[in-house]
């Protein structure tokens, strides 16, 4: 008896956290298709009038398809570089760490992780005005790679640790480099975490705004999170557009998450069960 009210419990509370988080998420959708009026008198109701319009104006107004398309390449490449440059430097620390310097680096590595990234504005700004990289697409994206790097490599480091290293002998008794060791044996076994960690970056990576903000004032070049808050401050009356623009720039995530969802849930898990 007192199990079958444990479950209830559990169900409702499950329920009530689904509706909570998917209700916002439908009120976006539906905003999308309604006008001012609809949208203050009736948030919960059914457009009277579907309006598609206002995907196309968020497009022309607020060049929606250029951020997003700003943003994929900025998310896209982030992703590359911190899983590669990360692998690497995780597949040191774990399999090289008999060497002097590896347990310095190693902590080197997770004060990063530490590090408050919004503290860091000033003296990147400054930086950049230094280098002359404001506006430059190749700084933020040595940026983003810097502050994904740290977690990236301690989640990796710590996954590899947990690879039995019989593999290790086994694989270089016949003859494998640690080239070859690390992309065909242990990259393999690592793809969980590895799309876990990926997915961080990428959404990471396609919403990030403070430091797009800060280093990119030229409107070809805006991010998604830029154009939307540049958008919203110079159309702040018209709210279907804004809610269309939304929802359009959430399309990318949802999408990459589903291709993935598996390897994250697996990769989650794993991590748990390691510890």
């Amino acid at each position: 008896m007192k199990r079958k009210i444990i479950n209830g419990i559990l169900y409702v509370v499950a329920f009530l956290w689904g509706a909570i988080t998917i209700l916002p998420l439908l009120i976006t959708i539906l905003s999308s298709f309604k006008n001012n009026d609809e949208i203050y008198l009736g948030m919960f109701q059914f457009p009277e009038v579907w309006r598609f319009e206002n995907y196309k104006a968020a497009a022309e107004m607020a060049d929606a398809l250029v951020s997003m398309r700003n943003s994929l390449f900025l998310a896209l490449a982030t992703t590359v570089l911190v899983t590669v440059v990360g692998m690497l430097a995780a597949y040191a620390l774990s399999r090289k760490n008999r060497l002097f310097f590896m347990k310095p680096l190693n902590i080197f590595f997770m004060i990063g992780v530490m590090v408050p990234v919004h503290c860091t504005i000033v003296p990147i700004s400054n930086i950049a005005s230094a280098v002359h990289a404001k506006d430059q697409y190749w700084f933020l994206l040595l940026v983003y790679t810097t502050f994904n790097l740290a977690q990236a490599i301690f989640l990796y480091s710590g996954y590899l640790n947990g690879i039995d290293r019989g593999l290790d002998e086994a694989a270089i008794i016949d003859g494998c480099s640690d080239m070859k060791l690390l992309t065909k044996i242990l990259l393999p076994i690592c793809k969980p975490i590895i799309a876990t960690e990926a997915i961080f970056v990428f959404i990471y990576g396609y919403s990030e705004l403070i430091f797009s903000l800060t280093l990119i004032s030229k409107q070809n070049m805006y991010t998604v999170s830029r154009a939307m808050l540049s958008f919203a401050g110079n159309h702040s009356v018209e709210m279907g557009p804004q809610f269309a623009f939304v929802v359009m720039s959430m399309i990318p995530t949802v999408i990459i998450y589903l291709f993935f969802h598996e390897q994250v849930e697996a990769g989650m898990l794993s991590g748990a069960v390691k510890g």
